[in-house]
């Protein structure tokens, strides 16, 4: 009935991101009333031809996400570009743009749009009290995040309280899924990593990726 912490994750990714940076969100405002429409799509078949499916999906939507990016200690080899002022303006600049990638809400037929917001926006649930959710995904954890070589889907208890959906961060979690093994992703500044060359390549955003 909401957006989850892993898609808003992916919100923000879209507005700006570098290995340096783990964004984490620490809370949601629903401001449209919450419901939902279901749709008829012909999914391609592997076997050939279509098939028909019928999708819920949330109607209607706007939120106010409020996210801050920490430092990624899983690449301490990258730590020189810990400059919190340049991922700042440059995540102000992304975002006053629309962001950097086109972003979606958990698949691509339901496409986002991001503008900068001042935070007094005023929501259909502001003055609706508590609301409890039950056990519902939360994200998934990878390598780069949890310490170890593994895959990891985390469950948690939301509750809303005036229209605000307030995230536990991942080790907060009350329930961990082991998925499958994986191997955290190496970055190698001058080889498949950039960073510290954003000052001097513009890309029209004034950084490049």
């Amino acid at each position: 009935m909401f957006p989850t912490y892993e898609a808003l994750k992916g919100i923000v990714e879209a507005v700006y991101w570098k290995p340096v940076l783990r964004w984490i969100v620490d809370e949601v405002k629903i401001l449209n009333p919450i419901r939902t429409e279901r749709k008829g799509i012909r999914p391609i078949k592997y076997d050939g031809g279509n098939d028909l499916a019928y999708y819920t999906y949330l109607a209607d939507v706007s939120y106010l996400v409020t996210a801050h990016f920490e430092w990624n200690r899983a690449y301490p080899e990258l730590s020189h570009d810990w400059s919190e002022n340049k991922h700042f303006f440059i995540a102000k600049r992304s975002i006053a743009r629309g962001g950097r990638r086109a972003p979606f809400l958990g698949v691509r037929e339901c496409p986002a749009y991001i503008e900068e917001a001042d935070g007094n926006e005023k929501g259909y649930y502001d003055n609706a009290g508590f609301m409890d959710f039950g056990l519902v995904f939360h994200s998934f954890s990878y390598p780069e995040q949890n310490g170890k070589e593994e895959l990891n889907a985390l469950y948690w208890y939301p509750k809303m309280e005036n229209g605000v959906i307030r995230f536990c961060r991942q080790e907060q979690c009350e329930k961990k899924v082991f998925l499958k093994k994986m191997k955290p992703k190496k970055f190698v500044d001058k080889v498949n990593y950039s960073g510290l060359r954003e000052s001097e390549i513009l890309d029209g955003c004034g950084e490049v990726d």
